[in-house]
This record gives structure tokens, C-alpha cells and sequence, in this order.
């Protein structure tokens, strides 16, 4: 019997031939990740193991992501306190003004590369899979350990495959995939499973947005999602990467939990209505106007250039409806720069809208952008639980970042084609 691509990373990296699901193995992993939120914990736990420095200074990386800026002083301390550690770790701390989302930098700055093991303090550090590697959210405590040693232990995951038939539509988008797929199998259904994605539709996607379909993994209770390489990573990867990697494929004996086949030809954008992101429905099933009160586009789920300039394009020229406010949040610094190069800032700014610097912030209840009671709010984010973006009563939508500019436009959910189809008054 053959192995999945996520069972042959695991047994390269625990040392064995062979590896099968169920097993208990313990892997060198490549890269270690935190945050402010995880690793400040992790320090802590860090202090108790004994040991007075880190087991390689070039594989682990502080990015603060969540509240920076710091938005009140509890979080500046925070941050000096993990500032200080890292000085004296001599491990990379990423300042603000060169920060941002981790999941953002981490790729963009050809931190983690095809066949690699890498673990972060966060959950949607299962982002990364997108480029063929393993890559898992960890514990502080583990994340501490991790730091010390250079090791962890993971339990072998089955794997369930899905293959996605057909090419998308316009105005269809990676983040239509992952939200369909979680409207199928529900939060529960790939518990501590490895989410391998491919397929016709899969093969079509630029980096950005298979990025999107695998940082959602989590939101399917995944440990990790993956996709096989192809030439679009290799051409992604080449341009950052300066090491050697290793190119995984699943054999195509390999023994799969479960197998998903849809034909996505005739996909329509998908939303994810409150309290849950797989509370999914095509964009088709909202019969009377969803009036709303807040936009916002980014995040380490759509937080890339790419979908910050897909949103401008729609908004270019138009005017935000003036009952709706329109936040901004850049995936990365780079991401940043290069939509003030372009134009893309401007854009935003002369429409009215709010541009944050690289941040997590409102995704998660921190700051830039959080919602009042009664409020609704179409976000490109990860999550929509009651609360998450603010108040318990607030009501939070997922969609692609065209669906979220154009409903920006209109002040109610539409889809793209009811506003991008029509000249600019």
C-alpha cells in the first residue's frame, strides 16, 4: 500500500520508511512559528524546561500579528516582553512596519518550501499546505518544547481527498471552494484529518487563492490541509525559496478515509451566513436585501495583494454606499507597498474607506474594525462565530473579496456581477 503526500512529509521527518495512519511518531520539524497570543505563553513555559537557548536561531520566528499596533498597554507590554526574549535569543522578532499577518509573511518570505514540517503557535498555521508541506497549529506548551528541542510528536492523520471537477466561473474563487466544502462535510467532518486537495479547478487556482482554500482547513477541523505541487507552486516557490526542498506526491495506491468528487463547473459564490462558517448557501439563495453596516476585505485568509486589487477594480470609480463603512486590512507589509504602488490604496481612499496597517486585527475581536450589537458585517475572514468580531449580537457573513466589494457598493449582499457590470455613475 501506497502513502499520501502528508504521510511520506511524516515519515521523512520521523526518520522511517514507511509511517500509517494512527501511528505516534516524533518529527524534526523545519520552522517554528509564533505570535504575540501563542508565543508569549510559549516563553513563559519556555522558562521551565531549563534550558537557555533555542534549538536553532534560524528556524524560529516571533511574528505579532493579532494587536499590533499594540492597541492598549497591556499588548506594548506584551510585546517588549517577546521583543526582549527574541533579542536575547537571538531568534527574529518581526517589528512592526515590516510585519503583518503570519500566515502572509511566512510564504512571501520563502520561510517554509514544499516537503518541509512546519509547526505554529496558531491555527491556521495549516495555511502553508498550499505549498506541499505539512504545516500545523501547536499549543504553547508544545510550541515551548518545540523551541527547545527542534522536535514534536504528532498522531498520523488519515487523509481525505477531494477532487474538484471542472473549471470555476467568473467571479468564482478559491474561497468559494473551501466555504462550498464546509457547507458538505460540516466543522466536524475532517477532524484530525489531512484535507488533500486537487483536481481540474484546484490545478486553475493562482497561489493566493490556494492559500485561501488550505489556511480554512481548520474551519473543517483538518490538523492540516495539503495540495501537490505543481507548476504554479514551483514557479511561486522558485521566486523565494533559496534552499533545497523535497517534491511530494501521494501514490496512487495510497488509502484515502474518505474520497469527495464534485463537478464545480456551475459554482456559484458561496456565503457563509451567521453563526458558522459552514452555515454555507449559494449567493443565489438570498432573496430579499441583507442590509449591512460593515465591509471588511484581508486577513490571512484574503488578506494578499491579489484580493486586495480584485476588490479596488470593482470599487474603482464607484462610491461605498453611505450606510456602510469599509475596512482594509493587508495581509503583510509587502502586500502594503505594493497596493500603494499601484494604486490600489488610492482607490480605497478616495472611495471613503478605511486602509488599516498589516494586522489580524478586526478578524479577530482585537481592534480595527470591531461591531456593535445588532450590526452585520460581510467579512473575507476565516470565522463568523457569535462574537468574533465583536459583540454577541453583532451578525458576521463570509464571502470572496469580489462579493464584499461589490455589496460594499451596494450596502447589501449582491453579487459581483450586479455592480461590475455596470458603468461607474
Amino acid at each position: 500500500m501506497g502513502m499520501t503526500i502528508t504521510e511520506k512529509i511524516l515519515a521523512k521527518h520521523a526518520g522511517k520508511e514507511k509511517v500509517a495512519p494512527g501511528e505516534i511518531v516524533d518529527v524534526q520539524v523545519d520552522y517554528v512559528m509564533g505570535n504575540e497570543v501563542s508565543g508569549i505563553l510559549a516563553i513563559e513555559e519556555f522558562a521551565k524546561i531549563g534550558v537557555d537557548k533555542v534549538f536553532d536561531q534560524k528556524k524560529i520566528i516571533i511574528v505579532p500579528s493579532h494587536t499590533t499596533p499594540a492597541k492598549d498597554i497591556r499588548t506594548a507590554e506584551i510585546l517588549k516582553t517577546l521583543r526582549e526574549w527574541c533579542r536575547k535569543m537571538g531568534v527574529e522578532f518581526v517589528e512592526v512596519g515590516r510585519s503583518g499577518i503570519e500566515h502572509v509573511i511566512l510564504p512571501e518570505r520563502g520561510l517554509v518550501a514544499p516537503g518541509e514540517l512546519i509547526v505554529g503557535g496558531d491555527s491556521h498555521t495549516c495555511t502553508y499546505g498550499a505549498l506541499g508541506c505539512f504545516s500545523t497549529g501547536i499549543g504553547s506548551t508544545d510550541l515551548a518544547c518545540t523551541m527547545a528541542t527542534g522536535k514534536t510528536w504528532l498522531r498520523v492523520p488519515e487523509t481525505i481527498k477531494f477532487v474538484y471537477h471542472g473549471k470555476l466561473p467568473k467571479w468564482v474563487e478559491g474561497k468559494d471552494l473551501i466555504l462550498f466544502t464546509l457547507g458538505k462535510i460540516g466543522m466536524d467532518g475532517g477532524t484530525y484529518k489531512a484535507l488533500e486537495f486537487t483536481g481540474e479547478a484546484i490545478a486553475g487556482l493562482p497561489m493566493h487563492e490556494r492559500l485561501t482554500v488550505t489556511n480554512m482547513t481548520i474551519e473543517g477541523g483538518g490538523k492540516n490541509g495539503i495540495m501537490i505541487p505543481d507548476a504554479v507552486t514551483k514557479a511561486y516557490v522558485e521566486q523565494r525559496v533559496k534552499r533545497p526542498y523535497t517534491i511530494y506526491n501521494s501514490d496512487p495506491d495510497a488509502k484515502y478515509a474518505k474520497v469527495f468528487e464534485w463537478d464545480v463547473s456551475k459554482l456559484e459564490p458561496q456565503i457563509a451566513f451567521p453563526y458558522s462558517p459552514d452555515n454555507v448557501h449559494p449567493i443565489s439563495d438570498i432573496k430579499e436585501n441583507i442590509k449591512i453596516d460593515q465591509v471588511v476585505i484581508g486577513s490571512c485568509t484574503n488578506g494578499r495583494y491579489e484580493d486586495l486589487n480584485e476588490a479596488a477594480q470593482i470599487i474603482k470609480g464607484r462610491t461605498i454606499n453611505p450606510e456602510t463603512r469599509v475596512v482594509i486590512l493587508p495581509g503583510s507589509q509587502e502586500v502594503y507597498l505594493q497596493a500603494v504602488k499601484t494604486g490600489v490604496i488610492e482607490i480605497f481612499a478616495e472611495a471613503g474607506i478605511s486602509v488599516s496597517p498589516p494586522t489580524c486585527g478586526a478578524c479577530f475581536g482585537g481592534h480595527m474594525g470591531i461591531v456593535a450589537s445588532g450590526e452585520v458585517c460581510l467579512s473575507t475572514t476565516n470565522r463568523n462565530f457569535r462574537g468574533r468580531m465583536g459583540h454577541p449580537e453583532a451578525r458576521v457573513y463570509l464571502c470572496n473579496p469580489a462579493v464584499a466589494a461589490a455589496s460594499a457598493v451596494a450596502g447589501y449582499i449582491v453579487h459581483p456581477k450586479d455592480v461590475a457590470g455596470k458603468v461607474p455613475a
